[in-house]
């Protein structure tokens, strides 16, 4: 092929070369900028984008205050990854790995900085002690799930989501090796969710919220407008799993936080109190 990559003996970094993406990768950690973050009047300082990686947290936070959980109140601001707001210098120190979420925990005498999705959803359920089971077995079923998901997300986002919507050029092997693996991955959740109303078994828990966003969102066609092309309809367990939870709740508060894009009704900034969020709903028709 006469457009074959060959790759140099010595990489270099060309920030033009990414893709629609390509300004929120670099290849060197830290900070760019010096930025204090927000701080709002709740212990928990939550610092996101309406991503599914965001959206696992709010979605979290949401069904906590539903359980009646008062201490799980929060702020939530708006990190614009488009823009770079994760590489400051207050971001930077919650998350040195500057992706969102970052959760600051400022209820003890020490602020306690969380990162990564997985990460914070197991830290609220430890410190609330919801939606993660008590019992041994169950809850390391719901860990197996948890940890499923973070290991496997990014081969349906960075991989398949990228190659196939975000990429500058459209190229067979990647978009196929990905999407072999998209598919393969929800076949595992479509046999799982034959025989259990939730992944970990009959008790919805941090698994569900982890994984909802990601694989709920594509098979209900929100992600990478690839639902055709995926064959979702195919996999009818998931798709009931989706359904469901999308109609609890929680979920649709949660889902909504941190969001600038979309409907009227689908969009806000940024998460103070309840009420925040029920002035955006009432706007959907």
């Amino acid at each position: 092929m006469s457009d074959e990559y060959t790759p140099p003996k010595v990489w270099s970094f060309d920030s033009e070369s990414g893709g629609t993406w390509a300004k929120l990768n670099r290849p060197v950690a830290g900070a760019t900028f010096e930025r204090e973050l927000p701080k709002g009047k709740h212990p928990l300082q939550l610092h996101s984008l309406a991503t599914p990686n965001g959206q696992k947290v709010t979605i979290m936070l949401e069904e906590l205050l539903a359980l009646g959980e008062t201490g799980a109140e929060y702020d939530a601001y708006l990190i614009d990854i488009g823009e770079g707001d994760q590489f400051s210098s207050g971001f930077v120190d919650v998350n040195p790995n500057s992706k969102i979420p970052a959760l600051l925990d400022c209820s003890g005498a020490t602020p306690q900085r969380v990162f990564e999705s997985g990460a914070i959803l197991l830290y609220l359920a430890e410190k609330f002690g919801q939606l993660l089971p008590a019992d041994a077995s169950a809850r390391t079923e719901a860990l197996n799930w948890l940890f499923w998901l973070q290991g496997s997300a990014p081969y349906l986002g960075g991989g398949f989501g990228h190659f196939y919507a975000y990429a500058p050029e459209k190229f067979e092997y990647p978009i196929n090796r990905f999407t072999m693996e998209t598919k393969r991955q929800l076949d595992v959740l479509d046999k799982q969710l034959a025989s259990n109303r939730y992944l970990a078994g009959d008790t919805y828990s941090i698994a569900d919220i982890a994984t909802w966003p990601w694989y709920g969102g594509l098979v209900l066609g929100a992600l990478y407008d690839a639902g055709e092309f995926l064959d979702v309809t195919s996999y009818t367990h998931v798709r009931r799993w989706a359904q469901e939870i999308l109609e609890r709740d929680a979920v649709q508060r949660g889902r909504i936080v941190n969001r600038p894009w979309g409907e009227p009704w689908e969009q806000l900034r940024e998460r103070h109190n309840a009420a925040d969020i029920d002035n955006v709903l009432k706007l959907k028709p």
